[in-house]
């Protein structure tokens, strides 16, 4: 029950943020030409890869809060430091290096302005949406599932608002989608420190302390400073290595045109929320995997993994069977063009088959990321990326856009087993205490 206690709440609040996604493909999927989808698709790409290659702020935030002693507000500042530092560089860098990015994404010169203008707009909010990684870390470290429910949904649903309000009301296109999304960034962390405040009103008093106290800073103790850096940098590499996989799929894609390009983009959006909602047993296991480390129980370990595998094996199955009995009516929803929804039709089984396959890659991450075990994940994540996803792009790229999704296919098969692997071994040996 404690593990359903917190999974449904972040379920929810997750599967709002490919909705998010799935809100602007099918606005801007009803508009009359697929450039506009094409675009938006290219740049919802990159920021992706590049706003989740920080994606351990978050992760390693719940870890560290998770397995702490206290209420983990050293720990928070820490992460709003960094992210802070590492948004602003973001979005010093970043921006004068957009033509070469949109010509590395193959996109045609009908959508490389609107991918532009979107990126550009984007980048303005990079260290807010990286500070918000820190926060939601900390609430699901501290078992508040509620809380970033509260966060998303609310944000997400004024960035649905703002998407009809610019690109069907005003007519803004890409540019539109792209000032929607800053405003929820904008959104999430103010509602996220309001939050902070109210359900957990000693981390402000605490925080106000740790900064205080000198020994807080790295140049007085190091130790902690270089244990964060520690588990980020193996998430690092992790993210950039998923986002990378994900990219060069979209990019391939856009190779074969803007047809291919917008409908693995509407089928990619429907993977972003199964993952999404399958990451949710995920997020509970990483809180309650961490305190049983912290406590050196082995018994609730167990009990935690029992629960939302099977949990999240349902949930999984069940996905599947919506995704198979509705591939009539689920596709119209995201585009009316007569060409993009036959591609999409094409490739639709790709899509049914994902989840049973991936929902073990999700699951175990979350017990490797709250019991710290970082290293593992990063090696996993090399071994599918590199050794199994560009061999096998590359002996199929006859088949076109099939071999895209082949490859795709095994990337995520490679990681459920290899995460499988470290869990049995880890397991036997009692190595997770």
């Amino acid at each position: 029950m404690r593990v359903w206690h917190l999974a449904w709440p972040m379920i929810l609040s997750n599967i709002t943020v490919p909705l998010l996604g799935a809100v602007d493909t099918a606005v801007l999927g009803h508009l009359p030409s697929p450039e506009y989808l094409s675009g938006v698709a290219i740049g919802a790409s990159v920021i992706s890869m590049l706003l989740w290659a920080f994606g351990f702020l978050r992760m390693g935030t719940t870890s560290l809060v998770a397995r702490s002693s206290d209420s983990g507000a050293s720990w928070l500042l820490r992460a709003l430091g960094l992210a802070l530092l590492l948004g602003i560089l973001l979005l010093l860098l970043a921006s004068p290096l957009l033509p070469l990015v949109t010509q590395w994404m193959n996109a045609s010169a009908e959508a490389t302005p609107h991918a532009r203008d979107y990126l550009q707009i984007r980048l303005l909010s990079a260290p807010i949406a990286l500070a918000n990684f820190a926060l939601l870390g900390f609430f699901i470290g501290r078992q508040d599932s509620r809380a970033p429910l509260a966060i998303l949904v609310t944000a997400n649903l004024l960035n649905i608002v703002l998407d009809l309000v610019l690109i069907l009301g005003l007519g803004m296109g890409a540019r539109g989608a792209a000032w929607a999304s800053v405003c929820a960034d904008l959104c999430s962390f103010g509602m996220g420190w309001w939050l902070l405040r109210l359900r957990h009103r000693d981390t402000p008093q605490e925080m106000a302390r740790v900064l205080r106290n000198t020994a807080f800073w790295p140049w007085q103790n190091i130790a902690p400073w270089l244990e964060l850096l520690r588990i980020n940098s193996d998430l690092f590499v992790r993210t950039c290595l998923l986002l990378f996989t994900l990219t060069f799929f979209t990019a391939q894609g856009a190779a074969q045109g803007d047809t291919v390009l917008a409908a693995n983009a509407i089928l990619l959006q429907l993977l972003m929320m199964t993952s999404y909602a399958l990451d949710g047993f995920a997020h509970a296991t990483e809180s309650l995997v961490g305190q049983s480390v912290a406590r050196k129980s082995m018994a609730q370990f167990r009990r935690t993994n029992r629960a939302a595998g099977g949990l999240a094996l349902i949930t999984a199955v069940g996905i599947t069977a919506i995704l198979v009995t509705g591939r009539f009516w689920i596709l119209p929803l995201f585009t009316s063009i007569p060409e993009v929804l036959a591609a999409a039709t094409t490739y639709y089984s790709w899509l049914c088959a994902l989840p049973l396959v991936a929902v073990w890659s999700y699951q175990l991450d979350g017990v490797f990321i709250g019991a710290g075990k970082s290293r593992q994940m990063r090696d996993t994540m090399f071994i599918a990326t590199v050794i199994v996803f560009l061999p096998c792009w590359w002996l199929t790229r006859q088949l076109g856009n099939t071999g895209i999704w082949f490859s795709l296919f095994l990337w995520f098969f490679a990681r459920s087993i290899g995460l499988m692997v470290y869990f049995y071994n880890y397991t036997k040996k009692n190595y997770w205490l």
